[in-house]
């Protein structure tokens, strides 16, 4: 199960970090913002997309949107969003909970700017039920992200 493999990185990489499991859907943005109590932006969403064959992972602010011109601008290509069945393979994560914590593959992972307006993000972790708590700042540095300004507001 794909939370598993986000729990095993945790565990040895943060351990002081804790998954939170609940049990409703936490799926999308505003699912998620309502059940951890806090404003849509501190969803920490992680999308997986491609450049060419090259596949990666934004992690935004959920209270923004991928903004096409900044990403040519960035990769100097259009990126495309990558279908579920290629997302499950790359991540071990289903869409929902796709987080960059135990991937199944060496993915090149990119933290949206968006996400430095708060101290403490939710990112998903690994299923659609779970997140965890954490800073921008040691997010990006758990998972050896780039920052990048590829969102605008939505």
């Amino acid at each position: 199960m794909s939370i598993d493999t986000a729990r095993g990185f945790l565990a040895e990489h943060a351990p002081d970090l804790t998954i939170i499991e609940l049990d409703e859907s936490t799926a999308t943005v505003e699912l998620a913002a309502k059940a951890h109590g806090v404003e849509p932006g501190q969803i920490a969403k992680t999308l997986a997309l491609k450049v060419g064959e090259q596949p990666f992972l934004v992690v935004a602010a959920g209270d923004v949107r991928l903004d096409n011109a900044k990403i040519r601008e960035r990769f100097d290509a259009k990126a495309k969003m990558l279908d579920e069945a290629t997302v499950m393979e790359l991540t071990s994560h289903p869409v929902g909970g796709v987080c960059p914590f135990g991937l199944a593959t060496d993915l090149p992972v990119y933290c949206d700017e968006s996400l430095k307006r708060f101290d403490e993000v939710l990112p998903a972790a690994g299923s659609p039920t779970s997140a965890v708590r954490i800073a921008p700042s040691r997010l990006a540095e758990l998972v050896g992200a780039e920052w990048v300004d590829v969102c605008a507001p939505a």
